[in-house]
Protein backbone atom coordinates (compact mmCIF):
# COMPACT_ATOMS: atom_id res chain seq x y z
CA UNK A 1 0.00 0.00 0.00
CA UNK A 2 1.50 3.66 -0.83
CA UNK A 3 2.89 5.43 1.80
CA UNK A 4 0.77 8.82 2.85
CA UNK A 5 1.83 11.86 1.04
CA UNK A 6 4.13 9.99 -1.54
CA UNK A 7 2.98 9.96 -4.88
CA UNK A 8 3.89 9.32 -8.44
CA UNK A 9 4.31 13.50 -8.58
CA UNK A 10 6.90 13.46 -5.47
CA UNK A 11 8.80 10.92 -6.35
CA UNK A 12 9.10 12.50 -10.14
CA UNK A 13 10.02 16.00 -7.93
CA UNK A 14 12.56 14.25 -5.67
CA UNK A 15 14.55 12.68 -9.10
CA UNK A 16 14.71 16.06 -10.32
CA UNK A 17 16.17 17.10 -7.49
CA UNK A 18 18.66 14.43 -7.26
CA UNK A 19 19.48 14.39 -10.60
CA UNK A 20 20.39 18.31 -11.11
CA UNK A 21 21.95 18.44 -7.77
CA UNK A 22 24.08 15.43 -7.69
CA UNK A 23 24.10 14.10 -11.44
CA UNK A 24 21.80 12.10 -13.54
CA UNK A 25 24.35 8.95 -13.40
CA UNK A 26 23.85 9.48 -9.20
CA UNK A 27 19.92 9.07 -9.73
CA UNK A 28 18.79 5.69 -8.47
CA UNK A 29 15.74 3.71 -6.69
CA UNK A 30 18.01 3.85 -3.49
CA UNK A 31 18.73 7.87 -3.48
CA UNK A 32 15.14 8.40 -4.23
CA UNK A 33 13.61 6.14 -1.11
CA UNK A 34 16.72 7.58 1.13
CA UNK A 35 15.92 10.73 0.29
CA UNK A 36 11.85 10.38 1.22
CA UNK A 37 12.43 8.17 4.17
CA UNK A 38 10.81 4.84 2.67
CA UNK A 39 12.25 1.36 1.48
CA UNK A 40 12.89 1.28 -2.29
CA UNK A 41 10.33 -1.85 -2.65
CA UNK A 42 7.99 1.06 -2.23
CA UNK A 43 8.83 2.93 -4.99
CA UNK A 44 7.47 0.38 -7.04
CA UNK A 45 3.65 1.91 -5.81
CA UNK A 46 4.66 4.74 -8.12
CA UNK A 47 7.25 4.25 -11.05
CA UNK A 48 7.49 1.21 -13.26
CA UNK A 49 11.25 0.60 -11.69
CA UNK A 50 14.30 2.59 -12.80
CA UNK A 51 13.38 2.35 -16.50
CA UNK A 52 9.95 4.04 -16.09
CA UNK A 53 11.32 6.52 -13.61
CA UNK A 54 13.69 7.53 -16.44
CA UNK A 55 11.25 7.64 -19.02
CA UNK A 56 8.94 10.38 -16.55
CA UNK A 57 12.12 12.04 -16.13
CA UNK A 58 12.58 12.18 -20.08
CA UNK A 59 9.29 13.63 -20.84
CA UNK A 60 8.89 15.84 -17.72
CA UNK A 61 12.06 17.27 -18.69
CA UNK A 62 11.20 17.73 -22.65
CA UNK A 63 7.80 18.93 -21.16
CA UNK A 64 9.55 21.57 -19.73
CA UNK A 65 12.09 22.59 -21.77
CA UNK A 66 9.07 22.67 -24.64
CA UNK A 67 6.88 25.17 -22.35
CA UNK A 68 10.22 27.19 -22.20
CA UNK A 69 11.19 27.79 -25.58
CA UNK A 70 7.51 28.23 -26.29
CA UNK A 71 7.03 31.08 -23.91
CA UNK A 72 10.29 32.49 -25.21
CA UNK A 73 9.01 32.73 -29.15
CA UNK A 74 5.64 34.34 -27.89
CA UNK A 75 5.35 37.28 -30.26
CA UNK A 76 8.92 36.66 -31.88
CA UNK A 77 9.63 36.06 -35.23
CA UNK A 78 13.05 34.82 -36.95
CA UNK A 79 16.38 36.28 -35.70
CA UNK A 80 14.27 37.25 -32.22
CA UNK A 81 12.80 34.14 -32.08
CA UNK A 82 15.65 32.41 -32.41
CA UNK A 83 17.70 34.53 -29.82
CA UNK A 84 15.15 33.97 -27.45
CA UNK A 85 14.15 30.43 -27.98
CA UNK A 86 18.59 30.35 -27.66
CA UNK A 87 18.59 31.84 -24.11
CA UNK A 88 15.72 29.69 -22.81
CA UNK A 89 17.12 26.23 -24.11
CA UNK A 90 20.49 27.23 -22.22
CA UNK A 91 18.73 29.09 -19.47
CA UNK A 92 16.97 25.90 -18.83
CA UNK A 93 20.30 23.75 -19.18
CA UNK A 94 22.41 25.90 -16.24
CA UNK A 95 18.75 25.73 -13.87
CA UNK A 96 18.49 21.78 -14.38
CA UNK A 97 21.67 20.04 -15.79
CA UNK A 98 20.43 16.91 -14.24
CA UNK A 99 17.11 17.36 -16.01
CA UNK A 100 18.51 18.44 -19.17
CA UNK A 101 20.93 15.35 -19.97
CA UNK A 102 17.88 13.46 -19.29
CA UNK A 103 16.21 14.94 -22.32
CA UNK A 104 18.83 13.65 -24.25
CA UNK A 105 17.77 9.72 -23.51
CA UNK A 106 14.92 10.20 -26.31
CA UNK A 107 16.51 7.46 -28.28
CA UNK A 108 17.24 5.25 -25.30
CA UNK A 109 13.77 4.16 -24.65
CA UNK A 110 10.64 2.56 -27.49
CA UNK A 111 9.03 5.30 -26.09
CA UNK A 112 5.77 6.80 -27.57
CA UNK A 113 5.43 9.63 -24.74
CA UNK A 114 9.46 10.17 -24.94
CA UNK A 115 8.70 10.17 -28.86
CA UNK A 116 5.82 12.69 -28.63
CA UNK A 117 6.89 15.52 -26.30
CA UNK A 118 10.53 15.45 -28.76
CA UNK A 119 8.08 15.54 -31.98
CA UNK A 120 6.57 18.62 -30.25
CA UNK A 121 9.78 20.50 -29.56
CA UNK A 122 10.69 19.91 -33.32
CA UNK A 123 7.91 21.36 -34.49
CA UNK A 124 8.00 23.94 -32.41
CA UNK A 125 11.44 24.90 -33.74
CA UNK A 126 10.05 23.88 -37.19
CA UNK A 127 7.60 26.66 -36.68
CA UNK A 128 9.93 29.22 -36.07
CA UNK A 129 12.22 28.56 -39.16
CA UNK A 130 9.37 28.58 -41.40
CA UNK A 131 9.39 32.19 -41.19
CA UNK A 132 12.37 32.07 -43.07
CA UNK A 133 10.83 30.67 -46.01
CA UNK A 134 13.65 27.89 -46.66
CA UNK A 135 13.21 24.83 -48.73
CA UNK A 136 12.01 21.72 -47.13
CA UNK A 137 15.44 20.04 -46.62
CA UNK A 138 17.58 23.55 -45.90
CA UNK A 139 14.73 24.12 -42.98
CA UNK A 140 15.60 20.68 -41.44
CA UNK A 141 19.27 21.78 -42.01
CA UNK A 142 18.93 24.42 -40.16
CA UNK A 143 17.21 22.70 -37.32
CA UNK A 144 19.65 20.52 -36.93
CA UNK A 145 22.57 22.96 -37.03
CA UNK A 146 20.13 24.70 -34.06
CA UNK A 147 20.21 21.92 -32.52
CA UNK A 148 23.57 20.94 -32.57
CA UNK A 149 24.86 24.21 -31.26
CA UNK A 150 22.79 24.93 -28.62
CA UNK A 151 23.43 21.32 -27.09
CA UNK A 152 26.78 21.22 -27.85
CA UNK A 153 27.04 24.15 -26.09
CA UNK A 154 24.56 23.55 -23.28
CA UNK A 155 26.66 20.27 -22.89
CA UNK A 156 30.02 21.44 -23.00
CA UNK A 157 29.39 24.31 -20.18
CA UNK A 158 27.51 21.71 -17.73
CA UNK A 159 30.39 19.62 -18.16
CA UNK A 160 32.66 22.42 -16.96
CA UNK A 161 34.68 22.65 -20.96
CA UNK A 162 34.59 25.86 -21.12
CA UNK A 163 37.74 26.80 -18.58
CA UNK A 164 39.38 29.78 -20.21
CA UNK A 165 38.21 32.91 -18.22
CA UNK A 166 36.55 34.65 -20.63
CA UNK A 167 32.86 34.87 -20.89
CA UNK A 168 30.79 32.13 -21.78
CA UNK A 169 27.80 34.57 -22.44
CA UNK A 170 29.86 36.14 -24.88
CA UNK A 171 30.50 33.26 -26.76
CA UNK A 172 27.21 31.93 -26.76
CA UNK A 173 25.85 35.05 -28.15
CA UNK A 174 28.78 35.14 -30.61
CA UNK A 175 28.12 31.30 -31.69
CA UNK A 176 24.26 32.36 -32.64
CA UNK A 177 25.11 35.64 -34.41
CA UNK A 178 27.43 33.77 -36.52
CA UNK A 179 24.60 31.10 -37.23
CA UNK A 180 21.92 33.38 -37.72
CA UNK A 181 24.80 35.34 -40.40
CA UNK A 182 24.85 32.01 -42.04
CA UNK A 183 21.22 31.63 -42.32
CA UNK A 184 20.65 35.17 -43.99
CA UNK A 185 24.37 34.38 -46.20
CA UNK A 186 23.50 30.94 -47.30
CA UNK A 187 19.53 31.38 -47.58
CA UNK A 188 17.59 34.58 -47.75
Amino acid sequence: MPRAGINKQIVLQTAVEIADSEGLDKLNLASISQKLGIRTPSLYNHVDGLEGLKILLTVHGMNQLESEIAQAAIGKSKDEAMRSISQAYLAFARKHPGLYKATQYVNDFQDDRIRQASDRIVDLVSKVVSAYNLKHENAIHVIRMFRSLLHGFATIENTGGFGIPLDVDDSFDLSLTIFLKGIHSMYL
